[in-house]
């Protein structure tokens, strides 16, 4: 008799756990926006020189506007491992309804 009482203990736990836990779903943003929405349309980009890549399998991730202190500041490009299998999305900045929003530079599979 006490186990058919700590079987019935247990399965009402997992059926609370299974039903809460069937409410929760999470979705991705559509699109993953860094920082404020920005009134003003950032500069034109900044023509970088690079040299030689250091390695085998790099690539150069140019450099962006974002935005600081309330004004546009350029932060330089770099060179980077690359990802086999994945090409890089640059910074870049989308004009919405409500002002420029920055989307973060992100890996995407190929």
């Amino acid at each position: 008799m006490r186990n058919l009482g700590a079987f019935v203990r247990s399965a009402a736990i997992v059926t609370v756990l299974s039903v809460s836990l069937s409410a929760c779903v999470v979705y991705p943003p559509r699109v993953a926006y860094a920082g404020p929405v920005v009134t003003i349309a950032p500069p034109a980009p900044i023509v970088e020189t690079y040299g030689v890549a250091p390695g085998p399998g790099y690539i150069w991730m140019g450099g962006y506007w974002n935005w600081v202190g309330g004004r546009h500041v350029w932060v330089g490009g770099h060179w980077a491992a690359g990802r086999p299998g994945y090409r890089w999305e640059a910074h870049h900045w989308v004009q919405g309804r409500d002002g420029w929003h920055m989307a973060e530079g992100h890996w995407v599979r190929r």
